[in-house]
């Protein structure tokens, strides 16, 4: 019995054990399928290795992906840059339609008047604004590498947007955008801090504007008036606004290199002339033509003066005349003005020069002011045939002449 119980336990062992052996062979054969898995043995860092890891670039880290800054990152790698030390800027999404709101209000003088706000493009452009002290509220750019060229701390306190070259290519002006747009605040002249050698140049001369309405025109006597060392420019109301984007780019500056004073009525204008100051008129008036009979009332016919340089009568358009006031009429004549060559002299002192513009000429107060301080009509002669040369030719023609006289007699007294 016992016999037969072990051998019976020796047929129950050998079963398993040949099913055991099937086993393992398949799992032999799997495991030779299997790509080997290679160790390495940790080994120490030569210096050159380290040298190359070291300048390694960093992966910015998931939650640094919230900050944005001018250093460390490649702007076109990751959606928004890690911070830096310098300042911080965020990148527009595809629907901000800040850009497209600043610039209308740029475009619109009334919106300007609003929010105390005016937009420059380009870089020399807001160099010269933020070297004369004003204060940049938004700067829109197009490339990281563009924040560089600026003061950082300038740009600290203001609002830095990246956005699309496109974006700045539909709403510029320009034919061919710099990718730079800046938003400050409205300029105040007291306020300003004018380059030192512009201030070291200055000379006792004035430009009054009256009824320039050409941004290209206004623009281009702005730099000539900055050129030739003008004191100031003084903007009577009718005139173009001095901050409309066509006269800033036509004045390539001039607006932070002297005072811009706009918007002012001629009431005031002598508030901001020196003791002493001879107001001068430009005019286009030839003396051969004293002697005809027929007055114009076309402000063209007369150069920059809309009025008849013997005698000047004051009515307003639209207005008709009483009976009574026809009797009252010689009441109401103004004397005019004597007339001289603009090469001949007259800046010895202190002096202020009227531009006026092509198209209405300039204003009766003008003459007014002018008579009262003693000053002249000065007409550049043309050759017959020629209506009148533009305002801002003839302002440059005065203001360098200007310019020589008042020179020449500073070299005497001295």
């Amino acid at each position: 019995m016992a016999t037969l119980c072990g051998g019976m336990l020796r047929g129950c062992i050998l079963k398993p054990l040949g099913f055991s052996g099937s086993l393992q062979l398949k799992r032999n054969v799997r495991a030779l399928r299997r790509t080997p898995v290679r160790v390495i043995q940790a080994a120490e860092k030569s210096p050159g290795r380290k040298e190359v890891e070291s300048s390694r670039p960093k992966q910015p880290r998931q939650s640094e992906h919230r900050a944005c800054t001018v250093q460390g990152v490649n702007p076109a790698a990751v959606e928004i840059e890690t911070p830096a030390p310098e300042f911080r800027y965020e990148r527009a999404s595809p629907g901000d339609k800040r850009l497209s709101k600043v610039v209308t209000i740029a475009k619109s003088k009334k919106f300007r008047d609003r929010h105390g706000q005016v937009l420059l493009e380009g870089r020399r452009l807001l160099l010269d604004a933020l070297e004369s002290g004003a204060i940049l509220q938004t700067l829109f750019f197009s490339r990281v590498d563009y924040l560089k060229e600026f003061p950082p701390d300038k740009l600290k306190k203001a609002n830095l947007v990246k956005v699309n070259f496109e974006n700045i290519k539909i709403w510029s002006d320009l034919v061919t955008p710099q990718g730079l747009m800046g938003i400050f605040a409205k300029p105040d002249h007291e306020k300003m801090s004018y380059p030192a050698t512009q201030t070291k140049h200055t000379l006792p001369l004035s430009l009054i504007c009256d009824n320039i309405r050409d941004p290209g025109n206004l623009g281009t006597i702005l730099r000539c008036a900055a050129g030739a060392g003008c004191n100031k420019i003084l903007l009577t109301k009718g005139c173009v606004d001095a901050w409309e984007p066509k006269v800033l780019r036509a004045g390539m500056g001039a607006h932070f290199r002297l005072p811009v004073i706009t918007s002012l009525d001629w009431d005031i204008v002598p508030n901001y002339l020196s003791a002493g100051t001879k107001v001068f008129l430009a005019d286009n008036f030839r003396p051969d033509t004293q002697q005809k009979t027929d007055v114009s009332e076309k402000a063209s016919d007369y150069g920059w003066v809309s009025t008849d340089p013997r005698k000047i009568f004051i009515a307003e358009e639209g207005y008709e005349s009483s009976s009574d006031e026809e009797d009252n009429r010689e009441k109401l004549y103004i004397p005019g003005l004597e007339m001289q060559s603009y090469y001949e002299r007259w800046a010895q002192g202190p002096c202020a020069i009227v531009i006026g513009g092509e198209t209405h000429g300039l204003s009766i107060e003008s003459l007014l002011l002018a008579d009262k301080s003693n000053g002249k009509r000065l007409y550049i002669s043309v050759v017959p045939g020629i209506d009148s040369l533009n305002s801002a030719m003839a302002a440059s023609i005065l203001l360098f002449e200007g310019k020589r006289q008042i020179e020449n007699t500073m070299k005497k007294k001295s």
